[in-house]
């Protein structure tokens, strides 16, 4: 018994289910093929509207709640934001197995938005939960089995189709048997007993100080325990303290649901201390031009892949075609996850040559773009994918590390939040002047010959930046070395005098 709760104290107990999690999570076979499922016999569907009416309101959707979420995340400590998040997922796909109609989709679309709206916590979580110097291990294994679930079921999901194994509605089914054991595994997750800021280790009832500021005597090593752990090792339980000051607000003064004065300052402060902390990590002109080439890339990113399959339908329609949708979405996580995994072993000057590798790269990636809207090949679109992600994948990473490296505090989810509220911000714009029949309804192909066009203008803008960037850094010993002169000829002139 002894043993067993060392191990559910230490990091690789919660790593280990959250791995789990994320990897039955991440399966999802149908994927590859939904709007083919859609437009079939099962759902009745036009092409017009899968594209035009039921996948806009993913994007609005995502935006409304990406904040909330956030916040609600930090608030009730991550784990019921995970069972949450698996239970919508579940959601999800029991409407689209047993719904159907225009209505029905947009509302699925709505639910599947505060599964992507939960992701926050999947990461958050486990940093909560295990001491610094584990984050880099417990980052990689997680992202690791995400993408290993999520290449699984693109392959399996090619197999039952290709082979006719199992019909769109089975594997529906049989995603909602897995679904229900990653639930499983969400609920065994520990509890956190502390938060980035609203359960911040501080004072009672607050996570930060009536100041706003960190309390002095907590650990940085950004490290949380759970209640066994600390049960464990000695800290006062429940039973320990004295009645007359335990917290529990229903029985101090019997209104349950009303804060407290000191709980609202509490929460006010620690709104100040986001806020706080928002404008400082900003702080840096390097940090803001990294954020925008995330904000900007991951807008046409999300734009790309959610309608990627409407390209390939119309280019090859399923109904003609043995269609590999499945095997390319694997093909591409695989690479991605390969340059991703390759960043590491790159020795080069960040930040002398970084912007000029987001702009070249990020033009390669709409060239890319143009190939497939061009070529009417449907090898050709599915060769042009795989370098697109793959491209994606090698520069989000990198933008990624060095955000992380320019961060004094680790604010790491507070940063990356924002970049990706940014991104949804533009995504919604975007989505409601070119695709939303509100807004322009383009076709399909105007529509990636506007994405493609995107990428390649965020490439003019940093391939600009980057040669600025690049004969700042030239120039940069000439500068200092004429400065120095300037120096000893001034001391000179004042010893003369």
């Amino acid at each position: 018994m002894e043993s067993m709760k060392r191990c559910r104290a230490g990091w690789v107990y919660p790593t280990s289910l959250l791995c789990v999690y994320g990897f039955l999570s991440m399966v999802k076979p149908l994927e590859p093929f939904l709007i083919p499922f859609l437009t079939g016999p099962d759902k009745n569907l036009t092409m017009e509207q899968v594209a035009n009416q039921i996948f806009p309101v993913w994007t609005y959707s995502y935006l409304a709640l990406l904040v909330p979420v956030f916040l609600l995340t930090d608030w009730l400590r991550y784990k019921p934001v995970i069972v949450f998040q698996c239970c919508a997922l579940f959601g999800t796909n029991a409407m689209l197995l047993w719904l159907g109609g225009v209505g029905f989709m947009q509302a699925m679309e709505f639910v599947y938005a505060v599964v992507t709206a939960c992701d926050v916590a999947y990461f958050s979580y486990i940093y909560s939960m295990v001491a610094l110097q584990h984050y880099l291990k417990a980052t990689s294994y997680c992202r690791t089995t995400q993408l290993l679930g999520n290449t699984v079921g693109s392959v399996l999901g090619q197999l039952l189709v290709s082979f006719n194994l199992l019909t769109y509605k089975d594997i529906l089914v049989l995603t909602l048997v897995l679904i229900s054991i990653a639930m499983v595994t969400a609920v065994l997750l520990p509890m956190p007993r502390t938060s980035m800021f609203f359960h911040y280790r501080g004072e009672k009832g607050g996570g930060l100080t009536e100041e706003g500021n960190d309390n002095e005597n907590t650990p940085k090593t950004g490290r949380v325990e759970t209640e066994e752990e600390e049960t464990s090792r000695g800290a006062p339980t429940g039973e320990d303290i004295p009645q007359d000051i335990r917290e529990d607000p229903v029985e101090d003064d019997g209104k349950c649901g009303e804060s407290s004065p000191a709980e609202r300052r509490g929460c006010c402060n620690t709104l100040q201390q986001l806020w706080r902390d928002f404008l400082q990590s900003f702080s840096s002109r390097e940090m803001l031009y990294w954020s925008a080439w995330w904000a900007l890339s991951t807008c046409g990113f999300n734009q790309t892949v959610n309608y990627i399959q409407a390209l390939w339908e119309h280019v090859e329609p399923s109904s003609n075609f043995t269609i590999y949708n499945g095997g390319v979405e694997a093909v591409s996580n695989l690479f991605g996850a390969g340059a991703a995994y390759g960043v590491g072993f790159i020795q080069l000057d960040w930040s002398c040559w970084g912007e000029l590798a987001l702009g070249s790269l990020s033009g390669l990636g709409g060239a890319a773009l143009f190939a497939m809207v061009f070529s009417a090949n449907i090898w050709v679109c599915y060769a042009g994918y795989v370098v697109f992600k793959s491209l994606y994948m090698l520069l989000i990473t990198i933008a990624m590390f060095r955000i992380a490296a320019g961060l004094s505090s680790e604010r790491y989810a507070l940063v990356f939040g924002a970049n990706t509220f940014a991104a949804l911000v533009l995504q919604t714009i975007l989505t409601s002047i070119v695709v939303d029949s509100r807004g322009l309804g383009l076709d399909i192909v105007p529509q990636f010959i506007i994405y493609g066009s995107y990428f390649s203008c965020i490439a003019l803008l940093f391939l600009l930046r980057g040669l600025y960037t690049f004969y700042r850094h030239r120039t940069a010993p000439e500068r200092r070395t004429g400065e120095q002169q300037n120096q000893i000829r001034d001391t000179h002139s004042e010893q003369k005098c």
